[in-house]
């Protein structure tokens, strides 16, 4: 009974090293065409991390070696570790080490950590690394105004008041050392926008715009419009320049409408016054007409009291009676000849 017990155990305890050695000859296969890819490329990666990278950290393997060969090839010695780190920031490492490449061959100043700053700022955007490298390789052209915003010319008037429309192309490269945090295209459209008006609006006659394009061009760019941002402004051109309308002469005629305007409103004032000022005489007129009325009642019972009194006799008050049908009499002879004289009733 014991032996048939120890030869059992013996058995199991060799099936179970057979199981081990046959899962760990399985993961050697299973690593060993990438290290020997890595290690016939130059960029030779240790097995055992290549086990941690696939298991521990749960990382592309075979996608961190590749961009290491791809590095390595290019005469860049990148480190394992650096990519894994960068990957698992959130990094795009093929497109940082491509980026790196590029910046590379062309005689740029870009190292690792400043690839990869770069590509983690412009995550989730429509920039990239490779693209900003690329940029500052071949210089792109802005058209100003954007197409994007609808205008086709940024228009400014000169002291004439004539309006003067212009459209400008500007070539700039990005400034790698100052690519993350700064302004980007948007800024540099605005401020040559800004420039180019300025420089029609300071000119005394919109001939000398017309004749000196140029002007623009240079006077824009000597303003340093490239400070604080992603680019370096290589050359402002003045792709169009045109004729618009005459704002002086505008402005003008709507200042004059609107000192007519004003002019009528205080004619009306005027006028409001003085028909308020008409009524307040015609009230007037009657008041005194009252007290005149008054008065002349008062005429008759002064008359009595006289007679009551003894200060006044007959013949005295027909001596007044006469007096003022003598004084009628004159007055309506006086109207009479003044009317028959008169060159409108002839």
């Amino acid at each position: 009974m014991i032996p048939t017990l120890g030869v059992t155990l013996t058995t199991i305890l060799s099936v179970a090293v057979i199981l081990v050695l046959l899962f760990v000859v399985l993961m050697v296969f299973s690593f060993l065409s990438v290290w020997l890819k890595a290690k016939s490329s130059g960029a030779p990666v240790g097995l055992l991390n290549l086990i941690v990278m696939r298991y521990l950290r749960k990382l592309p393997y075979n996608l961190i070696v590749d961009a290491r060969i791809t590095a390595v090839k290019a005469g860049i010695d990148l480190p394992i570790d650096n990519l894994e780190t960068h990957y698992m920031a959130g990094g795009d490492i093929m497109q940082t080490t491509l980026a790196l490449i590029n910046a590379q061959k062309a005689g740029l100043h870009l190292d690792w950590n400043q690839a990869t700053v770069i590509d983690l700022a412009t995550k989730g955007t429509e920039k990239s690394v490779l693209a900003a490298v690329r940029t500052s390789i071949n210089p792109i052209v802005i058209d100003c105004p954007a197409t994007s915003t609808g205008k086709v010319t940024i228009d400014g008037v000169a002291k004439d008041g004539i309006q003067v429309k212009a459209r400008a192309r500007v070539t700039v490269r990005s400034n790698l050392e100052r690519y993350v945090g700064s302004a980007q295209e948007e800024t540099i459209i605005a401020r040559v926008g800004e420039g180019i008006v300025t420089t029609i609006g300071s000119a005394e006659s919109y001939k000398f715009v017309l004749e000196n394009p140029d002007s623009i061009s240079k006077n824009v760019l000597n303003r340093g419009l490239d400070v604080g941002t992603a680019f370096e402004i290589i050359s402002i051109d003045i792709a169009d320049i045109d004729i618009g309308d005459n704002i002086g002469a505008h402005l003008q005629e709507a200042q004059a409408e609107a000192n007519k305007k004003i002019a009528q409103a205080q004619a009306e004032i005027r006028r409001a016054a003085a028909v308020a000022q008409e009524q307040e005489m015609k009230a007037k007129v009657e008041e005194m007409n009252a007290k005149l009325v008054e008065a002349q009642a008062q005429v008759p019972m002064a008359i009595a009291e006289a007679f009551r009194a003894g200060n006044l006799g007959i013949m005295d008050y027909y001596r007044l009676e006469n007096i003022q049908s003598d004084t009628s009499m004159r007055k309506s002879i006086s109207d009479s000849d003044s009317g028959s004289s008169d060159p409108g009733n002839s």
